[in-house]
This record gives structure tokens, C-alpha cells and sequence, in this order.
């Protein structure tokens, strides 16, 4: 197990490497030269304000999802349940894009930003509790109540673009996922809520565990399921909301990285838990690093300086594909 765990943490460092010399306007030997203390003002100021912070916040956005996805699809015994069942994820976005519309929050302040996406996801949240209703301790009704609040608050997230065409742009920032514009403002803000919520994640993985294997089970260890199930939710929804908040809705990575984790560590979420944090941190941050190297081609291509792909339109192809393989592959696993 440790040696697993010493693979994925060198696997990380080799993804963040690469990010760090993916991006346009910088050579390796200059990137290389600035983290000995050298080069100019200019080439110090892309890698070590623009390009960490934002590798940073891939790694931390990615533990996020990947942790609050194991936890969902371990609390509804559900292997397709992601943090998108919640409703935290388009209530994030409609927040962030609704405080946009409004003028109380813009890209140049993070702050008001990552605020707004926390109040709309914790509204999601509080939606999918209210129409629940009695069935909240049920696995199946929570989901499907989550996909009703999901589809209302997408909706409501479109509305708002009819009513405010201009900010199109924020609303395909929020939607797709992106890492690109992240400051150290957004770091900061990020990591003492994942170190929270993520520690609180790991102190639920004995529940979790039994959760697993079902209610009557867990009865009978003396655990109440209904209990156990809304503190794990709760863990869930904080940690996508913080998620989203710093880098918008990044598309089944919190669906998926939980099959690799259960594979690579197996069912007990003592391991379970830190390893889907490390491998959701080592798919995003490789997600992004190819997104800047097939941005860097694609622009040469087609000769256009300003061509972004966004890491989340890379993660929803990849992740939509190895969606298929999974339902193919498991078309009645409940757990």
C-alpha cells in the first residue's frame, strides 16, 4: 500500500513538472533557471504568480472532487453517483454567474467569487434536502432528487444568460471548468477548506465503509445510517462547492476517480479516501498540463495566439468515454 501511495506522489510531482513547462511564452531551461532564483522580472512573475498558483489549484481542486465523489458513491451505494447528484455543482455555477450578471463579483476578485459559488452550492444543497423530504436516509430517491435539482438549476443558470447575453463568457468558464487566470488569491482560499472538509472525510471512512455494504448491515454494527449518510453528505457538498468555486465545473472527475481508487487501493476508505485525493489531484493536473500542450499546438496550427482549451472540455471527453466502458462493463453494480 505504501508503495502505492509512493508511485502516486511521484506521479504527481512528474504531472506538475510538466504543467510548469506546458504553458506558451517560456522555455524549460527558462522555467528551470527562475526555480534556481534566476531570470528576469518579467519570466518571474509568469511562473511563480501565474503558473503555480494555478498548479496549485488543479492539485486541490482535483483531491476535492475526486474525495467528495468516493464519499458520495460510498453514502448512496451508487457507482454513478457524482458530485453533480447533489446539486451543488450548477448551483455553484449559477451562483458565480448570477453574483457576475449582478456586478457584485468578477474574475478580477476572486474573493466575491469563490463566496457566491459557496452560497449557490450550499443553496443546491439545501434545494435537494427540501425536496427529499422524508426520503433522505434512501439512497435511490436522494439520487434522483439530485438529478431534478441538477436539470432546475441548469436551467435557472440559462435564464440568467437570456437575461445578461454578455456574460457568456463567465457562463462557459463556470459550465466547461478551467484552471486558466487562478492567482495565489484563489489558493489561499482553497486549501484551508479542503484540509477541513477532507480531514472531516477520512474521520467518516469506518461509516463509509459500512455504508458500503449496505443499511442493515451498518444497523446491525450499531451505526445510524441515516446519521452517517447526511454528515457524509454534508463532507461532499463542502468539498465540491470549494471545488467549483476555484475552478468552475471540471466534468467526471469526480465520477471516475473513484473507480481507479477503489481498484488501486480497495474497498477500505481509510486508504481509499487519501488515495482518490492524490489521484484526483495527478488526473487534473495532467488533464491541464495536456490542455496547455494541445493548446500551444492547435495555436501554431491554426496560427491564433489567444486559442485556450480549457481543461474541463478535456476531462468531460476523456471522462464521457470511460463512462461507457464502465456502464458497459457493469450494467447492474450497485455496490
Amino acid at each position: 500500500m505504501n508503495r502505492r501511495f509512493t508511485m502516486l506522489a511521484v506521479l504527481a510531482l512528474l504531472c506538475a513538472a510538466v504543467e510548469l513547462v506546458a504553458g506558451r511564452g517560456m522555455s524549460p531551461g527558462v522555467v528551470w533557471d527562475v526555480l534556481g532564483g534566476g531570470g528576469d522580472a518579467t519570466e518571474r512573475h509568469i511562473l511563480l504568480q501565474l503558473r503555480l498558483p494555478r498548479l496549485l489549484v488543479a492539485l486541490g481542486a482535483g483531491a476535492c472532487l475526486a474525495v467528495a465523489g468516493l464519499v458520495l458513491q460510498s453514502a448512496l451505494r451508487n457507482p454513478l453517483a457524482g458530485p453533480e447528484v447533489t446539486g451543488v455543482t450548477p448551483g455553484a455555477v449559477l451562483g458565480a454567474v448570477t453574483a457576475t450578471a449582478l456586478g457584485l463579483a468578477g474574475w478580477e476578485s476572486p474573493l466575491a467569487v469563490v463566496l457566491a459559488a459557496c452560497v449557490g452550492g450550499c443553496a443546491g444543497a439545501a434545494l435537494l434536502w427540501l425536496l427529499a423530504g422524508r426520503g433522505r436516509g434512501d439512497a435511490a430517491q436522494t439520487a434522483v432528487h439530485g438529478v431534478l435539482v441538477s436539470a432546475v438549476l441548469g436551467g435557472l443558470t440559462a435564464m440568467v444568460l437570456l437575461v445578461e447575453p454578455g456574460e457568456l463568457g463567465s457562463v462557459v468558464q463556470w459550465l466547461v471548468g478551467t484552471t486558466e487566470g487562478r492567482v495565489w488569491q484563489h489558493w489561499h482560499l482553497l486549501w484551508p477548506w479542503a484540509l477541513v472538509w477532507g480531514a472531516a472525510a477520512w474521520l467518516l471512512a469506518g461509516p463509509l465503509t459500512l455504508l458500503r455494504c449496505g443499511d442493515d448491515i451498518a444497523l446491525a454494527a450499531g451505526l445510524s445510517a441515516r446519521r452517517a449518510r447526511t454528515l457524509a453528505l454534508l463532507c461532499a457538498v463542502a468539498l465540491t462547492a470549494g471545488a467549483v468555486a476555484a475552478v468552475g465545473a471540471l466534468g467526471f472527475v469526480g465520477l471516475l476517480v473513484p473507480h481507479l481508487a477503489v481498484a488501486v487501493f480497495g474497498a477500505d476508505l481509510r486508504a481509499g479516501l487519501p488515495g482518490a485525493a492524490l489521484l484526483g489531484a495527478v488526473v487534473v493536473c495532467g488533464a491541464d498540463a495536456a490542455a496547455q500542450l494541445s493548446s500551444r499546438l492547435l495555436a501554431g496550427a491554426l496560427d491564433s495566439e489567444r486559442l485556450t482549451l480549457p481543461v474541463g472540455a478535456l476531462t468531460a471527453c476523456l471522462g464521457a468515454a470511460l463512462l461507457l466502458v464502465v456502464v458497459r462493463r457493469t450494467p447492474s453494480r450497485t455496490f
